[in-house]
């Protein structure tokens, strides 16, 4: 039978009191001193204990009596009562004093045949966690208590259980619907657990192996200390680099740099990341040749015979080293090593097609003096810092490419190559050619200052050979710079020599050959290099020597019986096909409207055939048409060379009215390469004079020069390339710009031995001798 009672209310804020459990409650509050005082009024020394979690009353509350009212040891008034049964709270009522009266229905506690079992998991599961936390007395109660619903009831005390839970706890009388929610909460509080002792074990962990990596340096500098004193070596690393400092051989601006680092270094904590920096700088600085030279070999001759042995031709390079180390010989002599802070280094530019030696001759030059040889590789450099250094405060923080070459070579005065200085780019990071401003100009580089080492650098005494195929992606400041020396490609004369005594040997060598197996004459290297192989360089020749020895080692594995192989030109058929370069200037001349002219490309000197033709009277619209990829500037020499023809035909002869009359098509095969530049204008007026008097251009001709509208023919550059390439493309008789005629100065003389060059200076000159002469009427051709 349910029992009804009358209780006083005694509100509890944020705290649940489950059935079972016994707690003290101040009485210092209005509301529970009401509260105790009407239960003692009535006689019945009970009241209701209601939970107020957040301002709300419960739905239920515990019946509590009160066990004894005394003082807490501070001195507060306090009672302790003790949870007897849950009670659902019913409506108001009235009784003793001033606190609020309610009807309290106790509630039944209901088990069913899960309870026991239920209990049971539970009851161990709170011994887990107790276990955890050490509490072994409380666990010995809690293993003494049977009862179902007075178990699930302990959960009161459970400190990770919220009031929420706690207060549900209370209002669900079904005891196995408690056991079954508190299962879970505690399986939820023991995986808490879990994670939080690994994270504390961890930490644990870590602390005591700083503790003991702080204790096993503190021996390891204790151990230290005591060798250095047997030793007489430094105590600490800092003494250590103060030491290095001090016994090396510094100039005095860097040496006072490095000791006011070693300064900061004992100073600053040893768990800064400064202190990596400072040793990073300070081990830079302590690698550097500050007073490190080679000596230079000054015996002109065997530097001479050492340059000749690398390369053949070249000579004004060879030259300009030869008088380079005459120059040092006197002023090493008179004692003028040094004037002005400044050494006397030198800064060259080799200028010129691939393939030339432009590169492998640096190696050469070093050599030849004495000294150490660095190569730095500028091709798609796009960043300043990548010469000038970082600055030390940025992560990853190096040297720039000059410093880094300058280590490298240990010693301040090598040969520091560097290659491909026009493919240097530029983007938001900067203009690497800018920074290259001071380190190549030798009225500045005796005081360089790379932004990682911040203190000055002499490279007054380094020699900087710069190499490069074109000039004009370089800057006009740094070209200034720089003493040009222009390589314009080998003749043929020199590639057979270059085949027969380097590329032969070697490509031998990288075959698995020897010399007595196979041998090439020099009939069959000179036809290489003229009709398989028509380039400045030697690349592909070499590549062409390789091809013939890797078709003879491929023979030999096969199991034929070679002997002694000698490769004559005759044999070059089989190796490589048919040549890709045979003559056909005469092939391409016989009609009228084609001249033959001479330019100058990345690659060196080439021919160009440039041709001329005019269109019916009734068809299309006149004027001119140019093909071929022409720039502006050449198709403004058609224009100048049009122009000149119409103003001037008559006095040549010429039926000029077909040039207002019918539409004029010049084109410069081949189709697909790109050209420009001025040099083509008689050329043009050449191939259109030659289609209006229908006299074909000499097939042995060819011309080079620009043209003025007065038919003056205008100097042009690049004389020594186009005579070059006229040479090996089997061409004699040349036409040039009388004012280019000092150039010919340049042209090697077994070339010009071979050629007739004629100087012209104007275009009537020029038609003389290129244009054959006059046999049919001039208007068949031009129809």
């Amino acid at each position: 039978m349910t029992e009804t009672l009358n209780l006083p209310v005694l509100p509890l804020d944020d705290v649940v009191v489950l059935p079972g459990m016994v707690v003290p409650v101040r009485l210092a509050d209005t509301e529970a001193r009401a509260a105790i005082d009407a239960a003692q009024a009535s006689g019945q020394d009970q009241v209701l204990l209601v939970p107020r979690l957040d301002g709300k009353y419960a739905k239920a509350g515990t019946l509590g009596e009160i066990e004894q009212i005394g003082r807490l040891p501070g001195g507060a008034q306090a009672a302790v009562i003790r949870g007897v049964a849950r009670v659902q709270i019913g409506a108001g009522t009235t009784g003793p004093g001033a606190a609020l009266w309610v009807g309290a229905t106790v509630l039944d506690e209901t088990t069913n045949d899960k309870s026991g079992e239920l209990a049971r998991e539970y009851k161990q599961l709170v011994t887990t966690v107790l276990q955890r936390r050490g509490a072994w007395q409380v666990i010995d109660s809690v293993k003494q208590v049977n009862d179902p619903a007075e178990l699930s009831d302990l959960a009161g005390y459970a400190s990770y259980l919220t009031n929420e839970q706690k207060s549900w706890l209370l209002e669900t009388p079904d005891v196995s619907e408690r056991l079954a929610k508190l299962i879970g909460w505690v399986k939820d509080h023991l995986a808490e657990l879990e994670v939080s002792e690994t994270i504390q074990k961890d930490v644990q962990e870590g602390m005591e192996k700083q503790q003991r990596e702080f204790l096993l340096r503190q021996q390891m500098a204790a151990i230290r200390k005591e060798l250095a004193e047997l030793d007489g070596k430094a105590e600490s690393e800092e003494e250590d680099y103060r030491a290095r400092v001090e016994a090396a051989d510094l100039p005095e601006h860097v040496r006072k740099a490095a000791l006011a680092e070693v300064d900061k270094l004992e100073r600053t904590a040893e768990q800064s990341p400064e202190v990596g920096w400072i040793r990073t700088w300070l081990d830079t600085v302590l690698e550097m040749p500050w007073n490190e030279r080679t000596e230079d070999g000054y015996d002109l001759r065997e530097a001479r015979a050492v340059l000749d042995a690398d390369h053949a031709g070249l000579d004004d390079v060879k030259e300009r080293i030869t008088e380079y180390l005459a120059v040092r010989r006197r002023r090493a002599d008179r004692g003028l090593g040094v004037v002005g802070g400044r050494r006397s280094g030198a800064v060259l530019a080799l200028v010129g097609p691939p393939g030339v030696g432009k590169t492998s001759l640096g190696e050469s030059v070093a050599r030849a003096m004495g000294r150490k040889f660095v190569r730095v590789a500028l091709g798609g450099v796009r960043d300043e810092a990548e010469i000038r250094g970082h600055r030390r405060t940025y992560v990853g923080a190096l040297p720039g490419r000059i410093v880094r070459a300058i280590t490298e070579a240990g010693s301040m005065n090598p040969v520091v190559l560097l290659d491909e200085i026009d493919k240097v780019g530029a983007d938001y990071r900067g203009d690497p050619t800018a920074a290259l401003l001071e380190v190549l100009d030798p009225a500045q580089n005796h005081t360089f200052r790379d932004h990682y080492l911040e203190v000055e650098l002499d490279l007054s005494d380094v020699v900087f050979l710069a190499t490069a195929n074109v000039l004009d992606s370089i800057p006009a400041p740094l070209l200034d710079r720089m003493e040009l020396v222009q390589l314009d490609g080998y003749t043929e004369d020199e590639k057979v020599t270059i085949a027969r005594d380097h590329l032969l040997p070697r490509q031998l060598d990288r075959a698995g050959l020897g010399a007595d197996e196979v041998s090439i004459d020099d009939s069959a290297l000179r036809l290489l290099a003229g009709e398989y192989t028509r380039e400045a360089g030697v690349r592909q020749l070499e590549r062409s020597i390789a091809r013939v020895l890797r078709k003879v080692t491929a023979k030999l594995a096969l199991g034929e019986e070679l002997g002694t192989l000698a490769i004559s030109a005759a044999d070059l058929k089989g190796y490589l096909g048919t040549p890709k370069f045979t003559p056909d200037s005469a092939e391409r001349t016989a009609l009228p409207g084609v001249a033959t002219g001479l330019a100058v490309t990345g690659a060196g000197g080439d021919v160009l055939f440039i041709e001329a033709s005019l269109a019916d009277k009734e068809t299309g619209p006149t004027g001119v048409t140019l093909t071929g990829q022409l720039g502006d500037v050449m198709k403004e020499s058609a224009q100048i060379a049009l122009s000149y023809l119409r103003s001037h035909g008559a006095e040549l002869g010429l039926p000029v009215g077909d040039l207002a009359e019918r539409n004029t098509h010049i084109h410069v095969p081949a189709g697909a390469v790109p050209k420009d530049g001025p040099s083509a204008g008689v050329t043009m007026t050449t191939a259109l004079a030659s289609l209006l008097s229908g006299r074909p251009v000499r097939s042995e001709v060819a011309m080079t020069g620009e043209v003025s509208l007065t038919g003056r023919v205008l100097p042009i550059g690049g004389v020594k390339q186009k005579l070059l390439a006229a040479h090996r493309a089997g061409l004699t008789t040349i036409l040039i710009p009388k004012r280019n005629e000092p150039d010919l100065e340049d042209v090697p003389e077994s070339v010009l031995k071979e050629l007739t060059v004629h100087p012209v200076s104007d275009v009537r000159e020029v038609l003389e001798l290129a244009l054959e002469p006059a046999q049919v009427d001039a208007r068949q051709f031009a129809a």
